[in-house]
């Protein structure tokens, strides 16, 4: 299958199970199942409000933002009162660092057989030429320092820093930063991590540009129950079933004339 850019989430995904990657990136489906919407459209929500009030200084200045972008994002009234949680946070964030930094970096980082993209929340320079790369998580579950030394994605968005700002390895730090408690947890990474993380990503890119379309099965984990997909992976539904529903799902529409 044809891959020239890889990006952490389409990595993941492959990892994760390889019959959701090729319905969103080889069959392009929509997914159509409720899954986790509302909480990817709180943290989407929070993430914008974060991008555009990273030069905040007052509470009501957040307000404002939010109050903008609100019809915009889909979620239930249960996320309401964490909304103000999350703002009264960050406020707290930007009085750590008065100096705004990079907002939203996109990077384009050419690996040799694949170019690796993505965007990261917000890089701040540090007071002795290093740098603190953050990134925004809103979910309920917290990363330990133990698990951050083996995030690919904090290794994907440190690679980018340094190729980007031209810092040694040894002066980033790459932070998990949680506006639901205020907490922040971060770690540094070694180049010999990074050169064995990119490695790896080259070795996935080659195993799905070698992978067969109907070799593309489902695998039971820990996500299937936020799954987009679960109507049709034949996990949770009969074979026969979810045939049926890829044919209607698959299926072009007729020209009209009109």
């Amino acid at each position: 299958m044809f891959c020239n850019q890889i990006s952490n989430t389409k990595r993941d995904l492959w990892r994760q199970c390889r019959l959701k990657y090729r319905y969103r990136y080889v069959d392009y489906l929509k997914e159509t199942d409720p899954g986790n919407m509302d909480a990817l459209q709180f943290g989407s929500y929070i993430h914008q409000i974060f991008e555009e009030g990273a030069e905040c200084t007052t509470l009501e200045e957040l307000q404002q933002i939010a109050k903008n972008l609100r019809e915009t994002y889909k979620f239930g009234k249960a996320y309401e009162p964490k909304i103000i949680t999350c703002l009264k946070n960050f406020l707290r964030l930007n009085a750590s660092f008065p100096e705004t930094g990079q907002v939203e970096l996109s990077y384009k980082q050419d690996l040799g057989c694949v170019e690796q993209v993505g965007f990261v929340d917000r890089i701040i320079k540090g007071k002795e030429g290093g740098l603190l790369v953050i990134d925004y998580k809103t979910g309920k579950r917290e990363k330990s320092k133990f698990e951050l030394f083996d995030d690919s994605q904090g290794m994907s968005y440190v690679y980018a820093a340094h190729k980007t700002y031209d810092i040694p390895v040894e002066k980033i730090t790459f932070a998990h930063y949680y506006p639901l408690t205020d907490n922040m947890v971060t770690v540094k990474y070694t180049p010999a991590a990074l050169i064995k993380h990119n490695k790896r990503i080259v070795e996935d890119v080659w195993n799905i540009r070698k992978a067969k379309k109907v070799d593309l099965s489902a695998s039971e984990n820990k996500y299937c129950n936020w799954c987009g997909f679960k109507s049709l992976c034949p996990v949770f539904n009969p074979v026969q079933l979810v045939e049926e529903r890829l044919q209607n799902a698959t299926k072009k529409p007729k020209r009209t004339n009109k």
